[in-house]
């Protein structure tokens, strides 16, 4: 059964974040919800088959507190469906398709109506708006084209703002660097990791990362920590915020940070509703708790999701700037990115909050785990500082090792590393090495 046009709400549209009442956006999350269960049970095999295992129906959801009724939707999901089976409409109405790489098996696919692109060009300029890019505005866009939503879900934000969109990409980074100085951007879209690797090309190439004529950066795809803001900002002498998404969500733009308040993003609650779980139990938490993130798609007409559980472990907020919307804390880690080492539970953004607090080390570090024996082991491989002499460097090498121990709580070994030593991002960067 195919849902006709007249089956869908009024309007599918984005609303003002700033004036929209708490009630009203209730009400019209509710009507979205109720139109985007209806559709995916509708359209979509696997949602039909898990709706009715779970012995639940469309019909049943009459408050948004009944979406825990629903069954979750898993990355698992999405595999065993591969390539087109989450579409809810016919091939011929899709006008795009982003892949995950599909690097530890096979690629999550989505897929994206004609409307669909608009809502989310839609939301990634309101996301750059609240950065602080207006329009006229030079935006140098480092995000990855291609497969990857970054790219493209970035270009045409910046486009539907009015701003003038730098379409580089990533890598070249020297190149990064000699446009940067040339085309003089306002701002740059990237990956906080990739950022500090584009400022130590422009060190290389003789220009100071603060003389340039970036005054913003927009920056996501990867956890980071208000730590690194602060390294980001001083070290360029712009104003650093984040903007969170992933493809199977929809991409960039599902929620962004105000550049005036700088305390987490705010999620776009008109076209997606979050909650946050136990990640064990699957059991909602309260908002202020620690827990996994949760998103429900309200507006998505080629690729709804229910329920999908991002992996991703975070609090969700009061909004703040845009009192309506919830905000989540920056992400602390994923539920899959968690180390164990030794009964102690560890994050790679807890040793990078350690790092930033230590001046005379770099941010660049990597985690190798192996086998000791029957125990496991961790070192933290970090470049010492170029300027600085290597036995202040190794001294700042033990004074890491001593508060990681003391903060969190085990015993690593830390190598300090020449200027140079270990990769640099031109993506997502790659923390943690996997010996064992």
């Amino acid at each position: 059964m195919t849902l006709t046009t007249a089956s869908r709400p009024d309007s599918l549209a984005s609303v003002d974040p700033t004036g929209i009442p708490l009630e009203a956006l209730r009400a019209l999350q509710l009507e979205r919800l109720r139109w985007t269960v209806r559709h995916a049970y509708d359209n979509v095999a696997l949602y039909r088959r898990k709706f009715d295992e779970a012995g639940v129906s469309p019909d049943d959801i009459r408050s948004l507190d009944d979406i825990r009724l629903l069954p979750f939707t898993t990355k698992a999901d999405l595999r065993e469906t591969y390539p087109f089976g989450m579409f809810a409409v016919p091939m011929s109405d899709v006008r795009r398709v982003h892949a995950s790489s599909g690097t530890t098996g096979r690629p999550t696919v989505v897929g994206y109506t004609a409307g669909d692109l608009d809502r989310w060009a839609d939301l990634v300029a309101r996301s750059l708006s609240a950065a602080g890019i207006r329009a006229g505005d030079r935006v140098h866009n480092a995000y990855g084209y291609g497969l990857f939503t970054g790219g493209l879900g970035a270009h045409a934000g910046i486009e539907r703002l009015g701003a003038t969109v730098i379409p580089m990409s990533g890598g070249q980074t020297a190149r990064q660097a000699q446009l940067i100085q040339d085309f003089e951007p306002d701002a740059i879209l990237c990956t906080p990791s990739y950022l500090l690797t584009i400022a130590d090309a422009l060190e290389a190439a003789g220009v100071d990362p603060r003389s340039t004529s970036l005054r913003i950066a927009v920056l996501g795809a990867e956890p980071w920590t208000n730590e690194m803001r602060r390294e980001i900002e001083r070290r360029l002498d712009l104003v650093a915020v984040d903007i969170y998404g992933l493809s199977e969500v929809m991409g960039p733009g599902v929620a962004s940070e105000s550049a005036l308040t700088k305390d987490g993003p705010h999620v776009w609650e008109d076209h997606f509703l979050p909650e946050t779980i136990d990640g064990e139990s699957g059991e909602p938490v309260a908002d202020g708790e620690l827990g996994e993130l949760v998103f429900t798609s309200l507006t998505k007409e080629a690729f709804p999701v229910i329920r999908y559980r991002t992996r991703d472990l975070t609090r969700l907020r009061p909004g703040t700037a845009f009192p309506a919307m919830r905000r989540i804390e920056k992400i602390t880690g994923r539920n899959d990115d968690m180390i164990i080492l030794r009964g102690v539970n560890l994050f790679p953004t807890q040793i990078e909050e350690i790092v930033m607090g230590i001046e005379t080390l770099t941010p660049h570090f990597v985690l190798e785990l192996r086998r000791e024996g029957r125990m496991d082991a961790m070192t933290v491989r970090i470049e010492r500082h170029p300027t600085l002499e290597r036995e202040v460097c190794e001294a700042a090498g033990v004074v890491l090792q001593q508060r990681i121990k003391v903060l969190i709580g085990t015993t690593v070994d830390v190598r300090v590393e020449e200027p140079g030593a270990l990769p640099r991002s031109e993506g997502k960067y790659k923390r943690v090495y996997d010996l064992r």
